[in-house]
């Protein structure tokens, strides 16, 4: 049965807090390039697709770019010519779509402030595909608990929260300043602060949260960089700050 076009299942939420800053100079890349091209290019597909300043597209772009589960559980199928791109691709190409320009700010801000540590670690090959994989894993851990879903996945929550599991791991100590309540900003540890998220994520995930959000996108983003991290860093790069000087 042809799935009917429907409200985009976002992948994002207001954050409890807005990082700003974060006191953590590169070290072994001059530049943080993919972090800045994946930015790029996620601002470029929102601002042609999707925001009506080129085209007004953006119901078509999440029904044939983003991850409809019960799409890829062939539950349902798409209408006809909306099947643009393979099902798989759409585990990738949902999170260069957003909904509107604060959900596109609030993933972008994230992969700004941390994702260029992260790049560091990673080296610019292998954080690309880091990004993708935490992706394609929250996608995966969404199609897992929502297997009959018609609502398009769409969102770079999944990756964004991919590169905060990495950074907490890699950068517990840093200091981070923050906007707490969209008003104050405070310098807090990047234990505090994005311990504190990440447990958000989880007491969303478990008790339901709000119907619109794809926490469990987050959950699998969050394992999925907790993990890759370890096994895909830079050889003599350590966990928890250990390459601080003191």
């Amino acid at each position: 049965m042809p799935i009917a076009p429907s409200v985009p299942h976002s992948q994002d939420a207001l954050p409890m807090f807005i990082p700003l800053y974060d006191d953590n100079p590169l070290r072994s890349i001059g530049r943080q390039y993919v972090t800045l091209a994946l930015i790029a290019v996620t601002t470029l597909i929102f601002v042609v697709f999707q925001s009506g300043i080129v085209l007004h597209a953006d119901r078509a772009a999440a029904l044939s770019y983003g991850l409809i589960p019960a799409v890829v559980t062939d539950y349902r199928v798409l209408p006809p010519g909306y099947e643009q791109i393979p099902e798989w691709a759409t585990f990738v190409t949902y999170a260069f779509l957003h909904g509107d320009w604060l959900h596109l700010a609030g993933n972008m801000l994230f992969v700004w402030v941390f994702g260029d540590n992260v790049e560091d670690a990673l080296g610019h090959v292998r954080y690309l595909a880091f990004y993708l994989i935490c992706a394609a894993a929250a996608a995966g851990v969404h199609v897992l608990l929502l297997p009959q879903s018609e609502s398009p996945l769409i969102g770079a929550s999944g990756a964004a929260s991919g590169i905060v599991a990495a950074y907490l791991l890699l950068h517990p100590n840093v200091r981070l300043w923050v906007l707490v309540f969209y008003k104050i900003p405070i310098p807090i540890t990047a234990a505090w602060a994005l311990g504190a998220w990440i447990g958000l994520q989880l007491l969303n995930a478990f008790s339901g949260g709000d119907a619109p959000v794809a926490w469990w996108a987050h959950v699998g983003g969050l394992l999925a960089g907790a993990v890759l991290i370890v096994v895909m860093r830079r050889p003599g790069v350590r966990l928890f700050d250990r390459n601080l000087a003191r």
